[in-house]
């Protein structure tokens, strides 16, 4: 038992190692010994002989002009391994099912496919009057609250293909105008979260925000919808929070920094 808790113990200390070398903080070219000694709070000698075999397996390397030590090339190796064989809908699953039962509204989870958006997965609400949607179904990024959470960091080709393509009332509250769009891009950058204002179909509101991967990019985004009578305005900040919250989940599982 006491060789199987120093190995746990040495296990720990050296995934430590990695997940310092790994944050943003610190100098962007590693820490050097003394650095980790000090912020592990192990001695150099204990940190010379958890560093060995990371070295050894080239998950860390020294720099041999400095002696700074930051993440090996095996490491971008297994992230990229990780990247490839992520599924979209069994990495947000847990999570639209957590935001349906903390919301008491339809889940959605869409990716982008300008300017139209496309819906992949969904949990509905056990509430007998609900939003009807369908995956696979596709809708205009410019008047669902989905879509102008993606296009509120999407680069201006982006905004000018849905520009170009026409923006054609879908009911009383949809935006139409550039200048509109764009004003109101401008007010999801600073909220964090997109509002449909029941501007894609009569009588239902939206609350979404966008999902980053390990690039930067909003490609995805989750929102919760139903019935303006029960999604009212006086709920959206709470829903915003929510959904944005959320969003921020499934993007750390894709890899996102931001």
């Amino acid at each position: 038992m006491t060789a199987a808790r120093n190995n746990s113990a040495s296990l720990r200390r050296a995934l430590g190692i990695l997940l310092h070398l790994g944050a943003d903080a610190g100098h962007p070219r590693g820490s050097t010994l003394t650095e980790l000694a000090s912020v592990l709070e192990l001695n150099k000698s204990t940190l010379l002989r958890l560093l060995a075999p990371l070295r050894d397996a080239r998950l860390v390397e020294q720099d041999g002009e400095t002696g700074r030590y930051r993440l090996g090339w095996r490491t971008a190796q297994l992230g990229q391994a990780y990247l490839e064989r992520l599924d979209l809908r069994a990495v947000a699953q847990d999570v639209l099912h957590g935001l349906m039962a903390d919301t008491g509204e339809t889940a959605h989870l869409v990716i982008a496919d300008l300017p139209d958006v496309v819906y992949v997965d969904k949990v509905d609400t056990p509430q007998p009057v609900r939003m009807y949607s369908r995956i696979g179904v596709r809708q205009p990024a410019y008047c669902t609250a989905v879509g102008k959470a993606m296009l509120a960091h999407a680069g201006e080709d982006a905004v000018r293909s849905v520009v170009e393509r026409g923006m054609p009332p879908r009911t009383p509250n949809t935006h139409t105008t550039e200048v509109g769009l764009r004003a109101e891009l401008t007010t999801v950058r600073e909220h964090g979260y997109a509002v449909d204002e029941i501007e894609n179909e009569p009588d239902i509101r939206c609350v979404g925000a966008p999902i980053f991967d390990h690039t930067g990019a909003a490609t995805c985004a989750v929102s919760v919808s139903g019935p303006a009578t029960r999604v009212t305005r006086e709920r959206v900040g709470e829903l915003g929070r929510l959904v944005l919250a959320a969003a921020a989940d499934i993007s750390r599982r894709l890899g996102a920094t931001r």
